[in-house]
């Protein structure tokens, strides 16, 4: 059973995520304010973090930066009323691995929780250690160096690396990455790929506008080379 972590302040909202992810099977606790969040996240093992970006007394980028600058990589899944392409972004790249937008139905927040806790088990199963130039990544750990240096990575971009990596040499498109690392049951645009894909060379490439390993193919997807 899958423990999650919401931190939600509106009582309405909080209330039906808890009873639609407890009819799921899912082992829920509950945070009402940003510190009393940050705490639990730290003190408590979970498998999701469900974060709503406005909270009293911390706001959700907040934790969101302090839980990843304390080397916590459980999933986080962004909550937040506003719609603007800034906030996604500054989500992402504090360390959050998806987002939803309020107001949202039920069937959309319960495929995004199963696609995350899902591409996290696909990572622990899989592959478990791989080396490349002066990169070295385990999967089991989720953890990352280059050149002995720790390398902080979401949960999403070891997702998406561990994807890439089990089809070394081979081009796989946008669609089938967004397929397997986000999900078929979530409706994403393929340029949230290039977003993250962006990410990722920043963390592993010497050169991130002339790419070693992360290779691009036009008009087609991506593939991984050593």
């Amino acid at each position: 059973m899958a423990k999650i972590l919401i931190i939600e302040d509106e009582e309405a909202i909080l209330l039906a995520l808890e009873d639609n992810l407890r009819l799921e099977g899912y082992d829920v606790e509950s945070a009402k304010d940003g510190e009393q969040g940050l705490s639990m996240a730290q003190e408590g093992k979970f498998d999701l973090i469900i974060l709503d970006i406005m909270l009293p007394r911390m706001d959700g980028f907040d934790v969101c930066k302090q839980l990843r600058q304390d080397g916590i990589i459980t999933p986080i899944l962004m909550l937040t009323a506003k719609s603007q392409e800034i906030d996604k972004v500054l989500g992402l790249e504090l360390g959050a691995d998806d987002y939803v937008t309020k107001p949202f139905s039920p069937r959309e927040l319960l495929a995004r929780v199963k696609a995350l806790l899902r591409r996290s088990k696909q990572v622990q199963q899989g592959t478990d250690e791989i080396s490349f130039g002066d990169v070295e990544v385990d999967f089991k750990k989720y953890e990352m160096k280059k050149a002995g240096s720790l390398v902080y990575l979401t949960a999403l971009e070891f997702s998406l690396l561990h994807f890439l990596v089990q089809n070394k040499g081979q081009v796989v498109s946008r669609d089938a990455i967004l397929d397997e690392v986000w999900g078929r049951d979530i409706y994403i645009q393929p340029r949230t790929v290039d977003k993250h894909i962006a990410e990722l060379r920043k963390k592993i490439e010497d050169d991130p506008t002339v790419p070693k390993y992360i290779l691009g193919v036009r008009s087609v997807g991506y593939k991984f080379s050593e």
